[in-house]
């Protein structure tokens, strides 16, 4: 499993809205700077953000993005599932994948599933609020 740029980018823009929460909603051309983002490409990350409600948007003058939830509530396996669909080692464990004729005798199955419960426990162990480092400044962090 590789996590690809709009995964990583999206993490990268919620840790930027949870440090910079206090200053209301955040012009996307800002946060874009900070992290060295494309803003082109951050507004299909954060398009997908909006729907989920984990990031709110105001349009016009003073508008922006900020987070929709506390940082505290957005976890970070639901974001990777976002923007990566599903984070699963293999097709065979996706959520109706068309059952593997070889499942019944497979010898690895059994290591695919003990894997995909790992990675799920992982990455759904971790809430924005977990990456956030108090003695950072936005930025100089790197996913």
């Amino acid at each position: 499993m590789l996590i690809s740029t709009k995964g990583r980018y999206a993490l990268r823009v919620l840790i930027d809205m949870a440090e910079h929460q206090t200053e209301g909603y955040l012009p996307l051309k800002e946060v874009a700077r900070r992290q060295d983002i494309s803003e082109k490409y951050l507004e299909s990350i954060i398009k997908t953000l909006v729907k989920s409600g984990i990031v709110t948007g105001v349009r016009g003058k003073g508008g922006g993005y900020r987070l929709g939830r506390s940082p505290e509530q957005i976890n970070v396996g639901e974001v990777l599932q976002m923007e990566e669909g599903p984070l699963v080692p293999v097709s065979c464990l996706e959520e109706g994948a068309s059952s593997c004729p070889r499942m019944s005798m497979c010898r690895t199955l059994d290591f695919w599933r003990g894997l995909d419960k790992i990675i799920s426990d992982y990455v759904h162990s971790y809430t924005i609020a977990d990456l956030v480092r108090p003695s950072q400044e936005g930025g100089d962090y790197v996913i």
